[in-house]
């Protein structure tokens, strides 16, 4: 359990210098992400859309993350919705604004197109720059500061901490089906093998699990995790949670242009 209490293990497992958001009270940071996604789903202008990006790109920037490897990731989860995003148009009724193959793509459909892009950018920015850049046993103890169950709490810290270790054993077996010559194919062979490394995969975390509930018995573990970390808001976590809340009443007030959608 040693491995959760590293204070160099973040939520995007990047180690960073800190900086001015990490220096923050972790429970003000989530609630900031939160409040931020409830108000950009919400938004419908573009230049409210366009405050909402431009607002988590700056607060990218003072989270301390690698941006090269932020922005990989954001290029992972815009790609899982990338074929989404390319059919919209061509389901949305509205007027037309060009012709592939004999599809019509309508105006109406590309704009809500890009809303849900600019709002998936955003929202998903803000969560990597104020939560990705917290130590992952951190934000564990702050999400339990908040009054969140207790089960789902811990759930998170285990997977947290167990994830990578699958991963390991993933690989390991994988290694050991290439050296006893297994080659990928589409055929009953090879679907018989992937079953049976799932259902190893499978057997092999639940034989861990038992262990480290033994473990964790013989320590004195009676189903609650004590968190050591106390927490206190200070002037300047005041100062930045009021600069974060008026910045989104901002976002608020230019969409009141326009009306919610």
């Amino acid at each position: 359990m040693a491995h959760v209490l590293d204070p160099a293990q973040r939520a995007l497992d990047d180690p960073c210098p800190p900086a001015l958001i990490a220096r923050r009270d972790p429970r003000l940071r989530i609630v900031l992400a939160g409040l931020f996604a409830c108000v950009t789903v919400c938004l419908s202008d573009f230049a409210a859309l366009g405050g909402a990006l431009a607002l988590a790109v700056l607060a990218l920037t003072l989270s301390g993350l690698p941006p090269r490897r932020t922005l990989r990731r954001m290029a992972g989860m815009d790609g899982f919705i990338l074929a989404m995003l390319i059919l919209l148009p061509f389901s949305v009724p509205g007027s037309p604004l060009i012709t592939v193959w004999g599809f019509t793509a309508s105006r109406e459909g590309l704009a809500q197109a890009v809303q849900i892009a600019l709002r998936a950018n955003a929202v998903i920015l803000m969560a990597m720059a104020m939560v990705g850049s917290m130590e992952a046993a951190r934000l564990g103890s702050a999400l339990h500061a908040l009054y969140l169950p207790e089960r789902l709490v811990q759930l998170l810290m285990f997977t947290t901490r167990y994830i990578e270790v699958l991963r390991e054993e993933y690989l390991r077996l994988r290694v050991s089906m290439r050296c006893r010559g297994f080659k990928p194919g589409t055929n009953l062979h090879s679907y018989r093998s992937f079953g049976h490394l799932l259902g190893m995969m499978l057997v092999r975390a639940l034989e861990r699990s038992e262990r480290v509930l033994g473990a964790m018995k013989c320590r004195g573990f009676d189903g609650r995790l004590r968190v050591l970390d106390t927490y206190a808001l200070s002037a300047r976590d005041l100062v930045f949670g009021a600069i974060g809340v008026g910045l989104m009443l901002t976002l608020i007030g230019v969409q009141l242009r326009h009306g919610f959608a």
